[in-house]
């Protein structure tokens, strides 16, 4: 049994070579190039493309492997009969890192202090910082697990939110009554139709004067407008990875406000990516040589 793969860049592909057998035809291929003659078993996806670049490739594809883990717009674009695997395991820990790595510039005055430095401007005011702040955090998935790992040695108190409760995590219709006595709420769920616009203005209102809101999973769950006319009045601030729209347009509020900081997407674009994203692949591999299913199905 032969299978072709077709893989976005010549990188992966030299990366990829030594590690597998003459059953594998190793192909660069990225949607937008002219079509592959006959039919490849399995696709891996460039990191940043969109799904809609999937669109008209029934028949060509049998399994697509995203290299993103959200695959919101996916089941638009996937061509009927064509199965999408997500890429779990290997963003959950970068961007549980960024979700820290917002925490702590917004508590201890970045982007400020870092203006400061621009202008050589000495001053010393004193910032939230994070211990003994209490951390609400919505999604206890992968990336929601490797948050709490990173967090649990910096002296905050840590209160779960899933879907339903469980053990020690409370159930999202808890939320009223979670939200005031959370200094940091830190979103990490999937969008889906339950998740679009939670963080409304019902919800920002419920908490407390100067709260950060910190979102690593996708721009829509929050809506723009009522959070920013909230950052404007000071009423809460944001650390944002993820916006709607993406990207952000020139000009737009948050880009300058005080209390709004902004990373552009960047929770799982990390150097050692590809450490976790090829064995992924040739794990897949192995599975079609083996006449199985791949993994991490999320499209079928």
């Amino acid at each position: 049994m032969t299978i072709r793969v077709a893989v976005p860049d010549a990188a992966m592909l030299g990366r990829l070579a030594s590690a597998v057998g003459d059953d594998v035809e190793l192909v660069v291929w990225r949607p937008g190039d002219p079509p592959l003659s006959g039919v490849t078993d399995l696709l891996v996806m460039p990191y940043t493309v969109s799904y809609e670049s999937l669109r008209g490739l029934g028949g060509q594809v049998r399994h697509i492997q995203s290299q993103s883990l959200g695959y919101d717009g996916a089941g638009e674009s996937v061509p009927t009969g064509v199965t999408l695997s997500n890429a779990v395991g290997v963003h959950e820990a970068p961007t549980a890192e960024m979700a820290m790595t917002l925490i702590l510039a917004s508590q201890r005055g970045w982007p400020e202090v870092g203006r400061n430095q621009d202008s050589q401007k000495w001053d010393r005011p004193m910032w939230p910082g994070l211990i003994g702040r209490r951390v609400l955090l919505i999604g206890v998935g992968g990336i929601g697990q490797e948050f709490a790992l990173r967090i649990a040695g910096f002296g905050a108190k840590l209160t779960r939110v899933a879907r339903t409760a469980r053990d020690d995590t409370h159930g999202i219709d808890e939320l009223p009554d979670l939200l005031p006595d959370a200094d940091i709420v830190v979103l990490a769920i999937p969008l889906n139709d339950e998740t679009r616009g939670l963080v409304d203005d019902s919800f920002l209102n419920q908490l407390p004067a100067g709260a950060l809101v910190v979102n690593v999973s996708r721009g829509p769950i929050v809506d723009t407008a009522a959070l920013v006319s909230h950052v404007r009045s000071g009423a809460v601030r944001s650390a944002l990875d993820v916006v709607d729209p993406e990207p952000l347009p020139a000009g737009h509020p948050l880009w300058s406000l005080p209390g709004s900081l902004l990373s552009p997407h960047l929770g799982g674009a990390v150097q050692s990516m590809n450490t976790r994203v090829d064995p992924l692949v040739l794990e897949q591999i192995d599975l079609l040589l083996r006449g199985g299913r791949p993994k991490n199905i999320v499209i079928d």
